[in-house]
């Protein structure tokens, strides 16, 4: 009877330190399940964590380079960079949480928006910088002409003999010029029209001056379309440092009385738009007009 009473003892202890086993290799399995998960969970994190710091640095150096090119535009650039530059400080510091990132990744987003928009408005800045240096090339000549014409009267001493000089030169009035459909009668029909127009006329007036020289007076007539290119010769010549792209010159024969000058430039496949005509007297420009085809 007391061995009966041992064994179920023995047998109770047993049961208890098998439940005891299972229980505890249980809660081992879901210790290391949730370290497992909390591992995985962590390491979702710091990659997101990464690739949002690299989307900022790539976003910092697109602004980077846009602030080099020296747009009117480089304080704001320069504002959103450093906001870029911020925030790139703080996700370093920011604790690893799905929260947390979510809201670093909507500020990135709104900040990618804003360069893209900021970018757009460079680009339109580039273009318009272009056109005008384009305009400014074109018109170079004339500058040089006028800096060169401001030193020899600095340079001159007497205001008897820079009047003299100023009185004696030639005026150039009433420069016009009109685009015409020439038929095969010969007969000039005036246009607008860029696509039927095969000839331009220039005309323009000598005034009447009786100190001037007489003589023989060669003018250079430049004609510039509307995508900058001179037409006609595009001959080219030089008046000391100065040089002139010309599309045809025109000798007068002057006596000190008024002359009506009129000329003609051929051409075909005439381009849309303004164009400018230029007359210069030597290196100096005397006339200047404009006139547009559609």
């Amino acid at each position: 009877m007391e061995n009966q009473n041992n064994n179920s003892k023995l047998k109770s202890i047993i049961i208890l330190l098998a439940v005891l086993l299972v229980g505890s290799l249980i809660y081992i399995f879901k210790l290391t399940s949730d370290a497992k998960t909390l591992e995985t969970t962590v390491s979702t994190v710091k990659s997101e964590k990464e690739d949002v710091m690299k989307d900022l640095a790539e976003l910092k150096s697109t602004y980077d380079a846009a602030i080099a090119e020296n747009t009117t535009m480089s304080d704001e650039l320069i504002a959103e960079r450093d906001k870029v530059v911020k925030l790139m400080s703080e996700l370093k510091n920011a604790k690893g949480d799905n929260a947390s990132l979510r809201k670093y990744k909507d500020q990135y987003k709104s900040m990618e928006a804003k360069m893209k928009n900021l970018m757009q408005e460079v680009e339109v800045l580039k273009k318009e910088n272009q056109q005008l240096t384009a305009n400014l090339d074109s018109t170079k000549v004339v500058l040089d002409d006028s800096k060169k014409y401001n030193q020899v009267l600095v340079g001159q001493n007497e205001e008897l003999a820079k009047t003299v000089e100023k009185g004696s030169k030639l005026s150039l009035t009433n420069l016009k010029t009109a685009a015409y459909k020439v038929k095969s009668s010969g007969k000039e029909i005036a246009t607008d029209k860029a696509s039927r127009a095969d000839m331009l006329k220039i005309n323009f007036t000598i005034a009447e001056n009786k100190i001037a020289k007489s003589g023989d007076k060669t003018y250079y007539v430049q004609v510039i379309d509307s995508k900058n290119n001179v037409l006609g010769d595009k001959a080219t010549i030089s008046f000391g440092e100065t040089s002139l792209t010309y599309s045809f010159t025109t000798t007068v024969k002057y006596e000190n009385k008024t002359v009506e000058v009129s000329e003609q430039l051929p051409g075909k496949d005439f381009q849309k738009g303004t164009y400018f005509v230029n007359v210069f007297d030597k290196g100096e420009l005397v006339s200047k007009s404009s006139f547009s085809l559609r």
